[in-house]
């Protein structure tokens, strides 16, 4: 396959033939070419209408229905502002729909801590005022079964809807979207939790030696276990390795209760729980292989596992290595202190990858390595109740997040209009552009995002945004290796209830992390208030749609 750049920076004209053997070659040369190049926020946001423009005129747009025109509709997303994360996107493309279907919609944004409850009271009451949700997937079993949404496979071969690529959706987010054996909702936003790392400070070669001489072995770039990161956060921690004068952390992970710090636990467990299976297929599910969250056949939780308690002493060991404060953090002040360049790592979603590229708030433009998430040398067998050794490292993708995907309310008096809505919003050069210019909050997770030779982008969409080549190169090969390479990845929990299983969760993870409890004792604490949750929505019930949802058949 033949792949032509060019290039003009400052009256040099580069131009690069390749074939997809000598992919990682170009990457090393545009690093060498662009890497140090800035685009001032003015020229960027030029750089962008251009690019929206572009991308809504190569959209498929279907054929809108006249009868549209005139029609207006609600959208309910996160609250985040015109130029905010996950709602950005809607106020941007809102005067496109405009012009595309004389039809317009309202947004209304909500808080992360108030999804829950205003979604689901508009929907069990039967209201409406919500007609596109654009909300966490891991609210999906409330919504199956209660029968709140509608599914969306009869619009794929509609005439009037926009085509969107499904196939070059990433495995883990092309389950997610689905229930049984329809869509119900439209390709947007891909969450997954990754490491990103000084890559300066890891290969410089003082630190290097001080390392192997404190640990007895090489300063490991990237870090692919949670060991490894471990001795990198401790090693980096408290001292001042940037010279201002000030205690330096290891690692920065945002655990306020209430937020989102919850992922950070999960994403870490997979690989100690999540016990690929024997034979030809590793990702069967059993009752005891790729298995996560309870029993299969009982509906017994299996948070309180080996596994999971050593994920979360883990956990607590990471939170010493690094400010206090983080159990108080939400996503923003743990981002800025690895932004603002006071931290080695941090724990976290894809944002960081591209907020760290805009030099009015992040210091470590060309410098930041991004690493998918570290495997583990042992998994807890939960059959043969012992610990497994695994070589290589048990590695579990995650698509730990909210994945913030659009779905149709049952009781939306314009279905179909929204369904071209979100469509055209799904179309692979507008989903694209969301991912590329950074700010929207919507995260790599299609083909169509990543790089040759596996991926249809290149790193000149990327550069031409205002992204270091090198980082970007970093941070697209690590999500790509999350969603595409990566053999087992961690059940998504879909069944009703779902937030409230989460909300028990994240208390008593904090109750561990903040010293109030033994770890032990949190995830017990956990089991508990489990058990009442599924015994409050009936055991029987909630035991058949889980099996469902993680795809395992009874015996």
């Amino acid at each position: 396959m033949e792949h032509i750049a060019n290039y003009d920076e400052g009256g040099i004209k580069v131009r690069f033939s390749k074939t997809t053997s000598v992919c990682v070659f170009l990457s090393l040369v545009l690093i060498l070419v662009l890497g140090t190049f800035v685009v001032s926020a003015e020229d960027i946001a030029v750089i962008e209408q251009k690019l929206a423009d572009e991308a809504f005129e190569a959209a498929d747009k279907g054929n809108p229905d006249p009868a549209w025109a005139g029609k207006r509709f609600t959208v309910a997303t996160l609250a985040s502002g015109p130029r905010g994360s996950i709602s950005g996107p809607y106020y941007y493309w809102r005067p496109y729909f405009e012009k595309l279907t004389g039809a317009t919609y309202d947004i209304v944004e909500i808080p992360f801590g108030d999804l829950q409850a205003k979604i689901f009271t508009d929907l069990a009451t039967g209201q409406g005022v919500y007609d596109a949700i654009v909300g966490p997937l891991f609210f999906m079993g409330d919504y199956i079964s209660n029968d709140w949404i509608i599914p969306i496979d009869k619009y794929f071969d509609d005439p009037r809807m926009p085509k969107w690529d499904r196939d070059s959706i990433a495995p883990p987010i092309h389950k997610l979207l689905h229930f049984g054996d329809h869509w119900y909702a439209f390709n947007n936003d891909h969450d997954g939790m990754v490491i990103y790392y000084r890559r300066d400070l890891l290969t410089d070669p003082t630190w290097q030696s001080a390392f192997k001489e404190e640990h007895g072995y090489d300063l490991p770039v990237p870090p692919r276990t949670w060991q490894q990161v471990l001795d990198v956060a401790n090693f980096f921690n408290g001292k001042d390795w940037n010279g201002d004068g000030k205690t330096d952390y290891g690692i920065s992970m945002h655990l306020k209760v209430g937020e989102q710090g919850f992922f950070n636990y999960i994403a870490l467990a997979g690989a100690f729980v999540v016990n690929p299976a024997s034979g030809d297929d590793p990702t069967t599910v059993t009752r005891y292989n790729n298995v996560f969250w309870f029993d299969p056949e009982t509906m017994d939780p299996l948070i309180n596992t080996p596994g999971h308690v050593r994920a979360l002493e883990i956990l607590k060991q990471l939170v010493d290595a690094g400010p206090r404060a983080m159990l108080g953090w939400g996503l923003a002040e743990a981002w800025d202190v690895f932004l603002r360049g006071d931290c080695a790592m941090v724990f976290t979603f894809g944002d960081v990858g591209t907020l760290s590229q805009d030099t009015r708030s992040s210091s470590i433009r060309g410098k930041q390595g991004v690493v998918a998430i570290p495997g583990s040398s042992e998994v807890y067998d939960l059959e043969a109740k012992q610990w497994s050794k695994m070589e290589p490292p048990n590695k579990v993708a995650n698509e730990s997040g909210a994945s913030w995907s659009p779905v149709i309310s049952k009781f939306s008096k314009n279905p179909d209009l929204v369904a071209y809505f979100c469509s055209l919003l799904a179309t692979p050069g507008i989903n694209h552009w969301n991912v590329l210019v950074g700010w929207t909050g919507v995260d790599p997770g299609t083909r169509y995002d990543f790089l040759p030779p596996f991926g249809k982008a290149s790193v000149e969409d990327y550069v031409q945004t205002g992204y270091d080549a090198e980082d970007m190169t970093e941070f697209l090969s690590a999500y790509y290796e999350l969603w595409f390479e990566y053999p087992l990845n961690i059940p998504y929990l879909r069944i009703p209830g779902t937030a409230d299983y989460i909300e028990s969760l994240d208390i008593h993870i904090s109750e561990a992390l903040s010293d109030q409890v033994s770890v032990e004792e949190a995830l017990n604490r956990t089991a508990r208030d489990w058990d009442r949750i599924t015994d409050r929505l009936g055991r029987k019930e909630q035991l058949k749609l889980y099996q469902e949802a993680i795809g395992y058949t009874a015996n």
